[in-house]
């Protein structure tokens, strides 16, 4: 199928629906998701994902506070995120931190070793997935202003989120240690309402990130919504 025909069944990323999907025909969604592929340099197929995170975004820009995104490779979804939001005519800052060279094998399981992350991580690393060159990634997001891109592994870089208020998270480390060590560390920062968007918690192949952030769910007493685009989102409850 072509995604802009919206009388056939929707079927991308994993995801087939025959539920209504006009939202890959609305304008100003559709100007999103090219900043977003123009980002990397190829469609992803990620239209109902980044619907999914463009909806949170919105959302998000109502609240005081910050956005940060866990996991920013070459930028699919900030960027999109970006243009939807007109980023240059909000009063905040985008905190964006990657390795920009794959995954940290000092922060990984004995599970996900024994699941076989090192070899997709070097099919990522191989197929060009995964960037290095973090020049370009800053060369991408050097026309919207307060953003800073920050190099590095998590949880190393954390302190360099300088904020006291986050009204949206992305997570999207593909490691389940990283993705623990951000949102632990952010919860506090978060204001009451913000949106945390999980990248591969309900994603097939990626169990460990879900067992992980149930448990952080239940100790700090939230539900996970576990959507079908293989995305997890939670609220922050007031205080």
């Amino acid at each position: 199928m072509t995604v802009e025909d919206t009388s056939k069944p929707y079927g991308q990323d994993g995801l087939y629906s025959i539920h209504n999907h006009e939202f890959v025909d609305d304008a100003r969604f559709a100007r999103a998701y090219a900043r977003g592929v123009r980002a990397v340099g190829t469609d992803y197929q990620w239209h109902w994902r980044v619907h999914t995170g463009l909806w949170a975004a919105r959302a998000a820009a109502k609240l005081e506070g910050d956005f940060v995104e866990c996991g920013v490779n070459r930028g699919f979804m900030s960027s999109a995120i970006m243009e939807d939001l007109d980023w240059n005519t909000l009063r905040k800052r985008f905190f964006l931190l990657d390795t920009f060279a794959g995954i940290d094998f000092r922060y990984v399981t004995e599970v996900e070793l024994a699941e076989g992350i090192e070899a997709k991580n070097r099919k990522l690393v191989e197929n060009g997935f995964y960037t290095f060159d973090v020049e370009d990634v800053r060369r991408n997001f050097a026309g919207w202003e307060r953003t800073l891109v920050i190099q590095g592994s998590i949880p190393d870089t954390l302190p360099q989120i300088e904020t006291d208020a986050i009204a949206f998270l992305h997570i999207d480390l593909n490691c389940s240690p990283p993705e623990i060590a951000a949102i632990e560390y952010l919860w506090d920062r978060l204001v009451p309402g913000a949106f945390v968007l999980l990248d591969d918690y309900a994603y097939h192949g990626y169990r460990p990130q879900k067992i992980g952030m149930d448990a952080f769910a239940d100790r700090v007493g939230v539900g996970i919504l576990s959507v079908p685009t293989g995305q997890g989102l939670l609220v922050k409850p007031p205080r």
